[in-house]
């Protein structure tokens, strides 16, 4: 068997199907992260607001996430190595910190709308302040994830998050829904306006996020897999992103769209207590607990996954080890999780806010994935440069990726720029995309000479 033949998706039928599934683990921590609050409140607020409008996105969010997964674990499993160490032993230092920059801001951002929405549904559970739960939660992360004690809450939220997701699945066989409506969401159109924008690079922010592809690589050498993992890597993400994710989103989408669409929702308006109503059907009275149980679940799982993003990315630049063994690492990894706790500070709803969130990370992503792209044509880079399709879905998943996130800084550019939060979404989108374009314009040339 050639080289170029073993390393390709249909690698992934060689293996036995038994050793396959119990092997499985690096795109699932990814899959975890991509099924939290924030995916949540955009699906929900997508099936509230636009009906069955942006199903077409829902289903290429879950395609389009496990192509993304692909191409970053073979550059992963080819090089043996994190992103940011290909990058700066490639391109240099400045490309490096671009990236890390990138991470580091979408993640972030990410971490104090997560915080906010852990504390919250803990403020709204118990009744004290969310201020008091996010020092509180952000303590518990830091000794949790330094000592790796946090693993056992974390355990704990999945099994909340699983109880939701398998009252969605349930409801699906309750709620009405319409087949002739939910095929016309099939026609790739996104609504007017903000919200229309806002909501559609949201859910495919939640599956192709700059996070999850950079998370890929760490993930992977936290498992010791190499390049003989090939095939067991392929599966392990067609079966996390493509069908777990997939379903996740449709259940959760089709139940929203057929219970709380109403052209009188706008999506910044939308709460947590009016998405619990999406339950409703199945379990009466007790689905705004079921929701806010879940949600609450769902937040600290991802809480525990987004905290590790920046100090993998640091550590690898600053060419530490990224585990807790490394003094540097435990410390960096302690201080994201106490700087968290500033969003419980955050005013405003924490609904509205994970939608922003998906889409400023949808933002940073582009960039990221045409990184990935360039280094897996580079012969000095890999062993086998990438096929003819793989280069082809590649660039498709970024013109998607960069059409809908363009889309989404257009629109709020439209509402003005004098918000410093717009202001920073197309300053940050500018230079990305500046990035992009010279890296692009670097490969044809290196390819002609």
């Amino acid at each position: 068997m050639s080289e170029e033949t073993q390393y390709t998706v249909w690698a992934a039928t060689r293996g036995h199907l038994s050793e396959y599934l119990s092997g499985m683990g690096p795109s699932w921590v990814a899959g975890a992260i991509a099924a939290g609050p924030a995916t949540m409140a955009s699906l929900i607020t997508a099936g509230a607001t636009f009906g069955y409008g942006l199903l077409w996105v829902v289903i290429l969010s879950a395609v389009l996430g496990a192509g993304a997964q692909y191409l970053s674990m073979r550059l992963g499993l080819l090089t043996e190595s994190g992103i940011v160490s290909i990058v700066e032993e490639t391109l240099g230092d400045r490309w490096a910190w671009i990236l890390v920059a990138d991470v580091v801001l979408a993640a972030g951002l990410a971490q104090l709308v997560i915080m906010k929405t852990v504390a919250s549904v803990s403020e709204t559970v118990t009744g004290i302040d969310a201020r008091i739960w996010g020092v509180t939660w952000a303590v518990i992360l830091a000794a949790g994830l330094a000592g790796r004690g946090y693993r056992v809450v974390e355990l704990g939220a999945k099994v909340l998050v699983s109880g939701v997701v398998v009252a969605f699945l349930a409801s699906t066989f309750v709620v009405p829904i319409d087949p002739d409506a939910a095929a016309s969401g099939l026609v790739p159109t996104v609504p007017g306006g903000v919200d229309g924008a806002l909501v559609a690079a949201g859910i495919l922010g939640g599956a192709v996020h700059v996070t999850l592809v950079t998370m890929q690589f760490y993930t992977m050498r936290a498992r010791e897999w190499t390049r003989k993992n090939y095939g067991l890597a392929t599966f392990d993400i067609g079966a996390s992103m493509l069908v777990a994710f997939g379903v996740y989103s449709l259940a959760i989408f089709l139940v929203a769209a057929g219970v709380l669409h109403n052209p009188d929702v706008q999506a910044s308006g939308l709460t947590a207590i009016d998405a619990a109503q999406a339950l409703g059907p199945l379990v009466g009275t007790n689905a705004k607990w079921l929701f806010l149980v879940g949600l609450w679940g769902a937040a600290v799982s991802t809480l525990g996954g987004n905290t590790v993003v920046p100090p993998y990315l640091v550590a690898d630049k600053l060419d530490w080890e990224t585990d807790v063994s490394d003094s540097r690492y435990r410390g960096l990894l302690a201080v994201v999780a106490l700087l968290s706790a500033g969003g419980a500070f955050i005013g405003g709803a924490f609904f509205p806010l994970l939608i922003l969130v998906l889409a400023f990370g949808l933002v940073g992503t582009p960039f990221a994935l045409v990184l990935v792209l360039y280094l897996l044509n580079k012969s000095e880079v890999v062993p086998v440069k990438n096929s003819r399709i793989a280069n082809g879905a590649g660039l498709v998943l970024i013109a998607i990726t960069s059409v809908l996130a363009g889309s989404f800084v257009r629109e709020q550019a439209a509402s003005g720029v004098g918000d410093p939060i717009t202001l920073f979404v197309v300053v940050f989108a500018g230079g990305l995309g500046v990035a992009s374009l010279v890296l692009g314009v670097k490969f044809v040339r290196e390819e002609l000479v």
